[in-house]
């Protein structure tokens, strides 16, 4: 019999039926519990609500795709409150965008680095538009050797799905290096598509979106290390209290 352990993980974003990846999220969830034994007590928090006081007490943060968030204040919340008290975070698409700005406002000094589709006529953006949208498309993705990224998937090298028109400005890249974030996912032209936070339990950011691999009778990897993270955090919580 599968031992069924359970996390409470917040889901931070605008929920939305026109959604794939926020449809294809409860199944994916279900599949977890069954073939896996990590039951996530999930909780919907839109992004307008997502503060420290809402965030307080989950064992894990998953910031799902969506953007522009209705608001980019509460998107940036919750990676901060994964990031402070080391709780599990998995951010995809705009979740990893937004992992990229908050990095730099709040770790490396920028707070000027913007989002370009959030403001447009912002002087620093950090975010901008890819050179080639990749709605819609799939694309391979290169993992470093030795990594948390190569740990998880397994491989060297995998094919994922895109559903964005934004990410990081190489420019940023030294920056956010020397303040611990690891960029472990490039595609064959060397953009990057996965990231890591250094000297955290688990913090994981993918520009492509896990939630639309398959047919979602099986849970791509990340997503289920992200649950494996959350559901090792309560108990690690529950020993500093002691």
């Amino acid at each position: 019999m599968t031992t069924t352990r359970t996390a409470r993980v917040a889901l931070v974003g605008d929920r939305s039926a026109h959604v794939r990846s926020h449809t294809r999220i409860p199944g994916l969830i279900e599949v977890l519990r069954e073939q896996h034994g990590l039951a996530l007590d999930a909780y919907w928090v839109p992004s307008e609500e997502a503060d420290a006081d809402a965030l307080a007490g989950f064992d894990g943060i998953w910031l799902i795709p969506g953007s522009p968030y209705r608001s980019e204040a509460g998107a940036l919340a919750a990676v901060r409150a994964a990031r402070e008290h080391r709780v599990a975070f998995l951010g995809t698409c705009g979740g990893f965008q937004h992992l990229m700005l908050e990095m730099l406002r709040d770790v490396a000094g920028r707070p000027d680095a913007a989002h370009a589709e959030n403001d447009p006529a912002a002087a620093s953006p950090a975010i901008v538009p890819l050179s080639c949208s990749l709605v819609g498309h799939e694309g391979a993705v290169n993992l470093r050797k030795g990594s948390l990224a190569e740990q998880i998937f397994g491989v060297e090298r995998t094919v994922e799905r895109y559903h964005c028109a934004y990410g990081l400005d190489r420019a940023y890249l030294p920056l956010l290096e020397a303040h611990g974030l690891r960029f472990t996912g490039h595609d064959d032209d060397g953009e990057v598509r996965v990231a890591e936070l250094a000297d955290h339990p688990f913090l994981v950011g993918t520009l492509f979106q896990p939630e639309l691999s398959g047919d979602g009778t099986r849970v791509h990897a990340v997503i289920r290390a992200f649950a494996e993270a959350a559901v090792a955090v309560g108990p690690a919580r529950e020993t500093a209290a002691a």
